[in-house]
């Protein structure tokens, strides 16, 4: 108890040491992207909604050279790409890759054109080879702690038997690789480096500076323990509480859902969680051994499985409903979001195995008491537990590639700069894909003061798809800012914007530009 007291106030500590971090997003970009600049810009400002350390930069120029001359400044939630000065004409793209609190790569592009625009495209993101390689080391991570540590824990303080701990010493084998491995792969993903970088620093020591570093270090530390604890000296109970508790204290230390705010709930669901897990995963492989060889001795140890394993399993269900909750926002995302259909495919085989654990228990469990002959059909259950809970690690780990939805910030609005000497007009597209938009109209003098207007009127037109002049008049929203709402734009491609400004009953201010519709 004393063990596992100083355990709970290091995690709390863990937990009010961090901070509220989070999965971070871009929420603005300057210039916008999807902008037609008359010259090249300074710097281009990345602004995202937490601190994040650049990881990699690149430039593509309007001459299609990757270019290897520009300086990253990071300060806070920003991230500033001084461009060089010999920029020429065409379409740049800057491709960004930083690094989350939470340990894990955001990337994207943001693309503008100097004068006229040319068919610069983003560069590719990270091949499928390290993603598989990722999400192999996640997987062997998870055998590791749930099917390894988990198993000696049974064994020492459940079973009081080594019977069946063949498997969860494969799996601690398994394991500690795949945690070395997994820091390796978090640095060539979060510095987009190929594979062979492998043997050079870069890459762990900036994985390693990561919460994703002291965690995996953490699960490594469970694991050695776990394996010491496989001896027969007088403290092998002593080492197995220590590597079961590091299970759920490295889990607590970095992720999607421990980092998810606020953090003096979710750490300690996450460590609770995953202890739950551990717990119950833990004990299949060596129970299967214990029905295969010695019915009449597994009895007893079954049912003291089943007592035990009833109270694990409530606080499984209120942690991870608990975690869901946090982590969905909206009951929608659980089907409208990539993150959500993982969650929905994991919920489903928990059903499945909370139903053949109320099996084994109220039905297999009290016919292996009456007569022994019933051990194969109680070991099939269990083994179809295995099964399922192999899946859902393989379906877990997938979490590892997408954010959850309340990491998700909605797209910046695209926005286009018209400037003469006469006035400035901002304008503003939202979502800025084809289908239904809403304009958002700024007008000022070429000083930059609000210009007055008594009416506004906003012409699209596609010339290239044979869509003529569509007129429609915007109306002054208590913002003062002109609003053209629910704008249909039935193709993506580059639209023709003008903007009549009635300033007087004398004068019209119009201005013109070309707007790029992306594809829905």
């Amino acid at each position: 108890m004393r063990l596992l007291a100083a355990f709970a106030t290091l995690l709390l500590f863990v937990g009010l040491a961090t901070g509220a971090s989070a999965h971070a997003a871009l929420v603005a970009v300057e210039p916008a992207s999807g902008s037609m600049l008359a010259s090249a810009p300074k710097a281009v400002e990345l602004h995202f909604n937490e601190a994040v350390t650049p990881g990699a930069i690149r430039l593509i120029d309007g001459a299609g050279r990757a270019r290897d001359d520009v300086r990253v400044n990071a300060s806070g939630e920003t991230i500033s790409v001084a461009m060089p000065m010999n920029m020429p004409q065409g379409t740049a793209v800057v491709s960004y890759r930083v690094i989350s609190q939470d340990g894990h790569p955001v990337t994207g592009s943001v693309i503008f054109s100097i004068g006229m625009p040319t068919g610069t495209q983003p560069p590719a993101n990270a091949d499928r080879g390290l993603n598989v390689l990722i999400w192999l080391a996640r997987g062997g991570l998870y055998l590791g702690l749930f099917v390894g540590v988990g198993g000696v824990f049974f064994a020492r303080w459940v079973a009081w038997s080594m019977t069946g701990i063949t498997i969860p010493c494969v799996a601690l084998a398994i394991g500690v690789p795949s945690a070395v491995a997994s820091l390796g792969v978090l640095g060539l993903d979060l510095l987009g480096l190929p594979l062979s970088a492998l043997a050079t620093m870069a890459p762990w020591k900036v994985a390693f500076g990561t919460s994703a570093g002291p965690a995996l270090l953490v699960a490594v530390a469970a694991m050695l323990f776990a394996l010491l604890a496989l001896g027969s000296a007088w403290c092998a109970r002593a080492l197995a509480i220590i590597a079961f508790v590091g299970v759920g204290l490295s889990l607590a230390m970095t992720g999607h859902a421990a980092t998810a705010p606020p953090e003096l709930l979710t750490r300690p669901a996450i460590f609770l969680h995953g202890l739950g897990v551990a717990f119950w995963i833990g004990a299949l492989a060596p129970l299967v051994a214990l029905l295969s060889k010695r019915p009449a001795v597994a009895l007893p140890i079954v049912n003291r499985f089943s007592r035990l394993a009833a109270p694990v399993v409530g606080v499984l269900a209120l942690t991870g409903l608990a975690l869901a909750i946090v982590q969905l926002e909206n009951p929608s995302a659980l089907f409208e979001t990539r993150y959500g259909l993982i969650l929905s495919i994991k919920l489903a085989l928990v059903l499945v195995l909370l139903a053949l654990a109320a099996l084994n228990r109220f039905r297999l469990t009290p016919a292996l008491a009456g007569d022994h002959k019933a051990a194969p059909a109680l070991k099939r259950s269990i083994v179809i537990e295995c099964a399922i809970a192999l899946g859902i690690f393989a379906v877990v780990a997938g979490w590892r590639f997408t954010p959850p939805p309340r990491t998700i910030v909605p797209e910046t609005p695209l926005a286009i700069h018209i400037h003469t000497e006469r006035a400035m007009f901002q304008i503003l597209v939202s979502p800025g894909k084809a289908g239904i938009d809403d304009f958002v109209l700024q007008l000022m003098t070429g000083e930059g003061a609000v210009l007055e207007a008594k009416e506004v009127t906003l012409t699209l037109s596609l010339p290239e798809r044979g869509i003529e002049p569509m007129e429609r008049n915007a109306s002054l929203g208590p913002d003062s800012y002109w609003h053209v709402r629910k704008v249909e734009l039935p193709f993506a491609g580059r639209w023709h914007v003008r903007i009549d400004a009635l300033v007087s009953d004398f004068e019209k201010i119009t201005l013109e530009d070309e707007l790029e519709v992306a594809a829905p």
